[in-house]
């Protein structure tokens, strides 16, 4: 049972971002410092990534951890309320990313996904993780 009622649930649950989260702010603003430029949630790319370097063709995901299914194994059983929306809805979630990555994998891109809280504790190792994929295809180029 929810301890919120369900108005209140719905207005909680509205206030969540899709785009423009802390994490992906901080990351952004990390690059951007490091004299990277990038486009925000382009459409023009299938799934539309919170970041891209398109001369790269490097694709950018920040997921966060409940929407995305992360430690699902463990995590899909501690659901306790509106299991019959929640588990079957994270898990199209996981589908649909599967899906995103194996497409731009086969055009050509390449993906990268981190989880919010990693981005959190790990902001440098991130950072070096992207340079090091924009080095790799620069190298190539």
């Amino acid at each position: 049972m929810d301890k919120f009622s369900k108005e209140k649930r719905s207005f909680i649950m509205s206030r969540i971002k899709g785009k423009d989260t802390k994490d992906e702010k901080l990351l952004a603003k990390a690059l951007w410092a490091r004299g990277h430029r990038y486009r925000k949630n382009n459409k023009k790319v299938f799934g539309t990534p919170d970041l891209t370097f398109r001369k790269h063709k490097i694709a950018i995901f920040v997921d966060g951890e409940f929407f995305h299914g992360y430690n699902w194994h463990e995590r899909r059983d501690k659901i306790q309320s509106n299991r019959d929306y929640w588990i079957p809805k994270i898990e199209r979630n996981m589908q649909r990313d599967r899906d995103v990555n194996h497409f731009l994998l086969e055009n050509g891109w390449r993906v990268i996904r981190f989880w919010g809280s990693f981005i959190k504790k790990n902001l440098a190792e991130c950072i070096a993780i992207i340079e090091a994929e924009i080095n790799s295809v620069s190298s190539v180029s």
